[in-house]
């Protein structure tokens, strides 16, 4: 990983849109960083693109594509992405509601299962708002769990075939093949009618942990923000770029990074 200060100028100036994880990305201990929230709002303001690509549930979604300076949300690790349009929601799923009813009573079993094995971990406070997958806290509202603890969780879920991620607070878990790329693709496609291949050179993305491995994998210009380093041991795809600060104050230095470039031509 290169420090922030090599992303090219001729990248900065180029750039249409900014791709970002939300939790430990734009927020740090928990809160959003006033300075990552005017980021977005700075990005908005120069006419680039600005969609959140998160594991958090559709309930969060539906809220932060309706209220913050963003062009759309894609959310529960790209199960789901909602965006206005002529001012009313637009909300697309992965898959269609039958089969979501089918994977949720499966998670629910697996549910029960990863709470009976794994003492100390808890189904997400956020749960209740989510469409596809089992969120699994291992440290936002729970007494941090051990490697050991989160990696038998990652187990459970997988031998149960479930596709499983590692985010900075939960483990997700879900019944499918999506993924944050997947997710992102399909939404820049039905938005803006875009192939995400032929443009992707001009768009960053920005995370902190495993669940944003298969964007760092495929964005030529991908960044982590400081905190990514805390969870590298499990991750085989690193990103290109790291900045300096930690979560949203990272985010925030890699706009400012941005812009300035930008001003500078």
């Amino acid at each position: 990983m290169q420090p922030l200060e090599a992303l090219p100028t001729a990248v900065c100036q180029r750039v249409e849109g900014v791709f970002c994880d939300v939790d430990d990305t734009l927020t740090w201990h928990g809160r959003l960083v006033p300075a990552a929230f005017d980021a977005l709002g700075r990005l908005n303001d120069a006419g680039i693109k600005v969609v959140p690509i998160t594991g958090r549930p559709g309930g969060w979604v539906d809220q932060i594509a309706r209220l913050w300076p963003v062009d759309g949300v894609v959310g529960e690790n790209g199960g789901l992405w909602f965006y206005l349009l002529e001012g009313a929601m637009q909300r697309r799923f992965a898959q269609p509601e039958t089969e979501r009813r089918v994977h949720r009573a499966a998670l629910k079993e697996l549910k029960t299962a990863i709470l009976a094995e794994v003492p100390g971990a808890a189904v997400a406070s956020d749960q209740s708002y989510r469409d596809l997958d089992l969120a699994i806290d291992f440290c936002e509202d729970v007494p941090r769990l051990s490697d050991a603890e989160i990696d038998r969780i990652v187990a459970i879920f997988e031998a149960a075939g479930a596709t499983c991620k590692v985010s900075s607070i939960h483990v997700n878990g879900w019944f499918g093949a999506f993924d944050k790329l997947s997710g992102c693709r399909a939404f820049v496609q039905e938005r803006w009618s875009l192939d995400l291949e032929t443009v992707k050179e001009n768009w960053l993305y920005v995370g902190d942990s495993p669940n944003d491995e298969p964007m760092f994998r495929w964005f030529p210009h991908s960044v982590g923000v400081a905190n990514v380093r805390e969870l590298l041991s499990r991750m085989t795809a690193y990103p290109r770029y790291v900045t300096a600060g930690s979560g949203g104050h990272g985010f925030a230095e890699l706009v400012d990074h941005v812009l300035r470039q930008r001003n500078e031509a």
